[in-house]
């Protein structure tokens, strides 16, 4: 074989390899489209971003958090080509429950008090969750608690994600008083 039959060889070798390693990756990125509302909430895809994961689709599982019926509580999932990515809890009390009380310490990794929120309230953050408490005067309640959990498939440094997620918790939580009809 000549030299340069044997660099036309190399290289088409090289570009098939190369072709195949990249089909193999199915092109990678975000290939779905971002509702303006999740779980019956308005929602910033701006602040929910940091933990959208690559993949084709987005779906939530569950019902509406703001729209649960005589239940006190709602629950919806995130998710990106059926894997779970943020799990919400929203609940209805009748007393402010502190994220920072030990009887809510089971929820976090590393917990912290969330220094500054944006409006009255309370909110502890981890490494995966952030839980928030703020006043909700409403018929069926005076207080809300909105909990938000990220799953194993939100990867990075874990600093980062912490303040994302207390990014997010500052921008939803107000949204979910909105859509629950909150007037405190």
């Amino acid at each position: 074989m000549s030299s340069t039959a044997g660099r036309l060889a190399a290289a088409s070798g090289l570009v098939g390899c190369l072709a195949l390693s990249l089909a193999a990756c199915g092109g990678g990125g975000r290939e779905y489209a971002v509702p303006k509302e999740v779980c019956g909430v308005g929602l910033s895809e701006k602040a929910l971003d940091p933990f959208l994961v690559d993949g084709e689709k987005f779906r939530t599982v569950g019902g509406s958090l703001v729209d649960t019926g005589k239940k006190t509580w709602g629950r919806c999932q995130i998710e990106v080509d059926d894997w779970l990515v943020v799990d919400l809890t929203v609940e209805m009390n009748k007393k402010l429950n502190d994220p920072m009380d030990d009887l809510e310490s089971f929820r976090f990794v590393n917990r912290k008090k969330i220094p500054a929120l944006p409006f009255e309230g309370l909110g502890a953050v981890g490494d995966r969750n952030a839980m928030v408490s703020t006043a909700c005067s409403s018929p069926d309640a005076d207080f809300l608690s909105v909990q938000m959990n990220l799953s194993t498939q939100v990867k990075g440094d874990v600093t980062r994600r912490r303040k994302d997620l207390e990014a997010f918790a500052a921008d939803f939580v107000p949204r979910v008083k909105n859509a629950l009809g909150c007037t405190a």
